[in-house]
């Protein structure tokens, strides 16, 4: 099952597919007399925009509180207002969850301790409650269907979770109709979301990166990979991989994305730099780079590997920083002191990358970090959560605040 990280109305699955690649095979193509219009609904929570078969957009949003409850609108591509929606579902304790549109046209969402499948007008079709009451954060389609999900291992903004106290987290696998068909306990606490390649699942755990293959009838973990990036005084655990030229990549330092209080801008906890780590997926050998060197480093999110340019972007959102490396040695290649928190989204073709800069949205050039456009989403607050591409020179973004649909556009006459 491919999540759609080809034509720009294919992206069915968060981050364009489980293996996080964050980039869309086209180009905004951006002139620069041309600007960035932005259209903005304000509507909390919003966690991600998907695209159907037929290229129907699919909002998720969620609640608060400890029994929060999640809904699903079908919006209008270009104004955002709802055409369609779910209703109140069954949710649990807040994490942001994720949405989903399967090979079978059913759309899924994972949020809370809740599982849902529905049709493509919104019709609840079946819930599953998950084993743990524990919000469980989104979740990755393997090639035959299956969904494979885990519980969240970290501290959210309503419960502080020690380290000490965190416990191995589980991996659960449903089949389409929602029926748990194998479960797999780690033997480390994750707190990123999970990525596959193929059958095969990855979990960066604390303090180590974890996989586990589905053999078509369980979910075996390899007990020969478990290389530990957690080897530096003061570092803290990793957030969502990347797939890419052979390896995992993700950014380290994670610890304190729960006191995010409309910026991660100040909130991190690790006394160590944070740092891009790119792990090789057939020796199991890490490497790091640190992202600007200084402590108090945080991200929620992962970095971006344009396979194209041999180029990562990672960044620090504790210190405001975004860096850009060379995928063969790491060696650094451009800075930019900037407020970005978000996923990120890579225009293949053009290398032009969707970043954010506190409310801003700001498109910059992956081989160079020259800004192309900048645009106000009127959120006032640091987007989070995930991009998404439209149907041709637009594109969708999100926050806790609202969602923003913005399309490239020549500038006003006169």
């Amino acid at each position: 099952m491919d999540g759609g990280g080809g034509p720009a109305g294919l992206w069915r699955f968060e981050d364009g597919g489980p293996q996080r690649r964050q980039s869309v095979a086209a180009a905004l193509g951006i002139d620069p007399r041309e600007e960035l219009r932005v259209t903005t609904r304000l509507a909390p929570v919003v966690t991600m925009v998907v695209a159907g078969a037929t290229g129907a957009r699919y909002l998720l949003r969620h609640g608060a509180g400890p029994s929060a409850t999640c809904t699903v609108e079908a919006i209008d591509p270009v104004t955002l207002e709802p055409l369609a929606t779910s209703g109140e579902l069954a949710g649990g304790p807040v994490w942001p969850g994720g949405i989903g549109v399967h090979d079978n046209g059913s759309i899924y969402v994972v949020f809370g301790n809740h599982a849902h499948r529905l049709d493509p007008q919104l019709r609840l079709l079946a819930s599953r409650e998950l084993p743990r009451q524990r919000p469980y954060n989104s979740f990755v389609p393997l090639p035959d269907g299956l969904l494979v999900t885990k519980d969240f291992g970290g501290s959210t903004p309503a419960h502080t979770l020690p380290r000490d106290q965190r416990v191995p987290c589980e991996l659960v696998v449903l089949d389409p109709d929602l029926r748990i068909v194998d479960t797999l306990e780690l033997p480390e606490p994750s707190v990123a979301r999970l990525s596959a390649d193929g059958d095969t699942v990855y979990a960066v755990g604390d303090p180590s990166l974890l996989r586990a293959r589905w053999d078509g009838a369980r979910l075996r973990l390899d007990p020969d990979f478990r290389p530990r990036y957690l080897v530096h005084a003061g570092q803290t655990y990793g957030w969502d991989c990347v797939i890419a030229l052979g390896a995992a990549w993700f950014l380290d330092d994670g610890d304190g994305s729960e006191r995010f209080n409309g910026s991660l801008r100040g909130n991190g906890l690790s006394s160590a730099p944070l740092h891009l780590v790119r792990v090789d997926l057939a020796s199991g050998e890490v490497h790091m780079a640190e992202v600007c060197g200084a402590p108090g480093g945080l991200v929620a999110n992962p970095p971006v590997v344009d396979e194209r340019r041999g180029i990562a972007v990672a960044y620090d959102s504790g210190n405001g920083v975004l860096r850009a490396f060379g995928t063969t040695d790491l060696e650094p290649l451009w800075r930019r002191e900037q407020d970005h928190g978000s996923h990120l989204l890579l225009y293949e073709e053009s290398g032009e990358l969707v970043t954010g800069d506190h409310e801003d949205v700001v498109v910059i050039d992956v081989a160079t970090g020259d800004e192309l456009a900048r645009a106000r989403t009127g959120w006032g607050i640091q987007s989070v959560l995930f991009p998404s591409p439209g149907s041709t020179r637009d594109f969708y973004v999100c926050s806790l605040m609202g969602v923003s649909r913005v399309e490239v556009v020549p500038p006003p006459a006169g």
